[in-house]
């Protein structure tokens, strides 16, 4: 996933994917790619011969994703957002309040969804 995201591009080839990943099998990356697109992970388009990946969600809507199930999980969910608070930079802390007041307008999910990651964002 991270060199579809890392992708100045929309989408790649599978032989690009697989040369920025030497050390694995071209039919291995195909694999890997066709499960990511039956988890609904990346899009597959046909052009010419050759089929292309592109991420479906940006990787802060993933990571996003994976928070709020492992929230999920927790039996308290409250004590569990206590305890994330808790962990976060003093930077971080900054942006969650401003987060919830943006929330009900939907400008989050705006502003998430459309940044496309670069190799700065990680």
């Amino acid at each position: 996933m991270d060199i579809l995201w890392d992708s100045p591009d929309a989408d790649l080839s599978v032989r690009e994917v697989a040369n920025a990943l030497p050390a694995h099998a071209y039919t291995t990356v195909l694999t890997v790619l066709t499960r990511l697109e039956h988890k609904h992970m990346v899009s597959r388009n046909k052009e010419g011969r050759a089929h292309r990946y592109a991420a479906v969600a940006s990787r802060e809507a993933y990571t996003a994703e994976l928070m709020h199930e492992a929230l999920g999980a927790a039996p308290d969910r409250n004590a569990a957002l206590v305890r994330f608070a808790e962990t976060v930079s003093s930077d971080e802390a900054v942006v969650l309040p401003q987060a919830l007041r943006d929330w009900p307008s939907g400008s989050i999910r705006k502003r998430a969804s459309s940044k496309r990651p670069t190799k700065s964002d990680s």
